[in-house]
């Protein structure tokens, strides 16, 4: 009884800690503010210190730094398989890193793929309920093709499924609500529905209003929030 008290009470302690930097980090995505993310990368540890490489791998790749890209996400791999794989929260992370390493180099997909759905589905197991399982999802059906079980209806379905989760109260680990949007906008666009996509768009702008990916998709579609 007692062991099973402390490993819940270090779970809990491990999720709340690991909270303390993401607005911080979120703000520096958001603002695709580089040196902030470099700088959070280095005075963080643990999930922290793989969300800011995460995100700051997603920024040097829309920037054209690719070397950087790669190596913030082998960090973040690297920082996540070491962490005992007991929370979702965790496991959806480390998905979502494995899912972007095949997006950015599609020969990693026979070494990862097989890797980034048993973390997925271990995530689902575990937290069921986490919008950020249905979020990762999302963008695996976006990315995968249709020969492989993706499609745009599988990722609209699981993105709404993660807006819907992204509703309810949240107290520490909350990223992802208007990227969950923009995905669903993406998957709209890719459908041909360009009126429902700039409405999430919009929605993700709302939620977040110096997102800049959200903003940029609607200055490409001549719109402002």
């Amino acid at each position: 009884m007692k062991t099973a008290i402390l490993i819940t009470t270090m779970a809990l302690f491990s999720q709340t800690v690991h909270a303390n930097e993401i607005p911080a980090i979120d703000n520096a995505s958001n603002t695709m503010n580089l040196t902030a993310l470099q700088s959070l990368s280095q005075q963080t540890q643990g999930y922290e210190h793989a969300y800011a490489n995460y995100r700051m791998a997603i920024t040097a790749n829309i920037l054209g730094q690719q070397p950087l890209a790669k190596s913030a996400l082998l960090a973040a791999q690297s920082t996540l398989e070491n962490l005992v794989q007991t929370e979702g929260e965790t496991l959806a992370l480390l998905a979502s890193v494995y899912g972007m390493q095949i997006g950015m180099d599609n020969s990693q997909g026979a070494r990862l793929g097989a890797k980034l759905s048993q973390a997925i589905t271990q995530a689902e197991a575990l937290s069921p309920n986490n919008p950020r399982v249905a979020l990762v999802q999302a963008i695996s059906a976006f990315n995968t093709p249709v020969t492989f079980g993706g499609s745009m209806k599988k990722a609209i379905e699981l993105s709404s499924k993660a807006i819907d989760l992204y509703n309810e109260p949240c107290n520490n680990v909350c990223w992802g609500h208007a990227e969950a949007y923009t995905w669903r906008g993406l998957a709209k666009q890719n459908s041909g529905d360009t009126e429902g996509a700039i409405t999430d768009w919009q929605l993700a702008i709302e939620i977040e209003p110096n997102y800049s990916w959200a903003n940029f998709l609607l200055k490409q579609n001549n719109l402002t929030h």
